[in-house]
């Protein structure tokens, strides 16, 4: 990348960076706890509280996405919203007119998303922001970077070994390749393997513009946290600048992202926003999407870690029936005969959350919902149809996922390999 002003790129006092509701966030930590490492929901009079989205959306100073920019993203795209969209899974954004404005005018864009690589594999969970993008790449036929933050799981993960960490993003780029993306628009690539060129040099220009006192106050960094922590959030900005990846954008500078990630993740991007201001660069737009909730209830996210908390890609039909009959919380009464004369509670039932997720039908959704409310679907009949569900999903990918050869995987991670969109670097 060219770059002949880096003597102005000085960090800025944490007060500039974009605004965030302070006194709110002060009144919500101690109520609920959504970081990049902790999602927990309140706790009031001991009994723990569904997460407040709307709480979040003034806490981090972000936008709601309203029914008028649903119409306007239709018209533009000629698309229908995604399930994802129409049901307020992906309910809050930052500046995501900007796009569809870049899409009206025919003005390139790209997508950017990420994961950090773990021991097995991913959960239904993890699915949702690649799902996602896979979609949003077919209606706006973009590149999509993803990048693999095993730099990441080592700085925090104090009992993974850095060739651990390293060989967990090659399992997991099969994984990702199994939604469905192909080599030639999806560039997939391991921190600790691809960190070096134009993507270095980034990552030196953003960390000098982001002071010790700023990364504390958006992440809560400790005296005691070892600096790679400090340091990491100027990796992950990086790949939101279009110059970070020269064979396909070359040295431009004018080229936006967008980023699905969850609304834990928006942390990282507020700090990326205001830089990007200072290094020339297009501010990425977001879109933030609500947490498919752990088995046990809608107060916290599944955990790759708690094994009865999630429903994970590689578990076989029986685990999935077991794992939902067994733990799934239910919103039905406390007896049949209540459950039919009072009704249940869809808002609070997993079983139907995660149908919510992924099952298509609008009508077929709105049915379940009013039937649990008046009693006639029972939490039995609920789960049988969640069970259905899920494991057609998990089972499909299952099939894809062991089709993916080795040497797909590398196609993905080459820088290199053949993208036509390597083009936009000369328009």
């Amino acid at each position: 990348m060219v770059e002949t002003k880096d003597s102005t790129a000085t960090a800025a006092p944490a007060q500039e960076m974009e605004q965030l509701d302070v006194g709110s966030a002060a009144a919500e930590q101690v109520e609920q706890n959504i970081t990049p490492w902790e999602v927990e929901g309140a706790v009031v009079d001991g009994i723990q509280q569904v997460i407040d989205y709307d709480k979040l959306i003034k806490q981090f100073g972000t936008r709601k996405i309203d029914e008028a920019l649903l119409e306007r993203f239709e018209k533009i795209t000629g698309h229908a919203p995604h399930l994802y969209l129409r049901r307020g899974i992906f309910f809050s954004h930052r500046e995501l007119e900007k796009i569809l404005d870049r899409h009206e005018q025919g003005k390139p864009f790209y997508l950017y998303t990420g994961r950090g690589p773990s021991r097995g594999h991913m959960h239904i969970g993890h699915m949702m922001p690649f799902i996602f993008c896979k979609w949003l790449q077919d209606v706006f036929d973009v590149p999509l970077v993803v990048q693999l933050t095993d730099d990441e799981k080592f700085l925090f993960k104090n009992d993974l070994t850095l060739e651990q960490a390293n060989e967990y993003a090659f399992s997991t780029v099969r994984e990702i390749a199994a939604i469905g993306f192909k080599p030639e628009k999806t560039f997939i690539f391991s921190d600790i393997d691809h960190v070096g060129g134009a993507f270095y040099r980034n990552i030196l220009r953003i960390s000098r513009c982001i002071t010790y006192s700023t990364a504390k106050a958006a992440f809560g960094f400790k005296e005691s946290d070892h600096i790679g922590k400090v340091h990491f959030p100027s990796i992950q900005a990086a790949p939101a600048f279009c110059s970070t990846f020269p064979t396909i954008f070359g040295d431009r500078k004018d080229i936006p992202c967008l980023i699905p990630c969850g609304i834990d993740q928006d942390p990282y991007f507020r700090l990326t926003r205001d830089v990007a201001q200072r290094l020339k660069h297009k501010k990425p737009s977001l879109i933030h999407a609500r947490f498919l909730p752990a088995l046990q209830g809608p107060t916290s996210k599944m955990s790759s870690s708690i094994d009865v908390s999630a429903i994970f890609m590689s578990d076989t039909q029986a685990q999935i029936k077991k794992k939902i009959n067994k733990y799934a919380f239910s919103g039905g009464r406390t007896s049949l005969e209540e459950h039919r004369e009072f009704g249940g509670n869809p808002d609070v039932d997993v079983s139907y959350q995660y149908l919510t997720y992924f099952l298509e039908d609008d009508k077929e959704i709105e049915d379940l919902a009013a039937g649990y409310r008046k009693g006639e679907i029972t939490s039995g009949e609920m789960k049988a149809h969640c069970i259905k569900v899920i494991q057609e999903f998990v089972s499909g990918f299952q099939e894809r996922e062991k089709a993916i050869t080795d040497e797909e995987v590398k196609s993905f991670m080459n820088p290199d390999y053949p993208r036509p969109f390597a083009a936009l670097a000369k328009k």
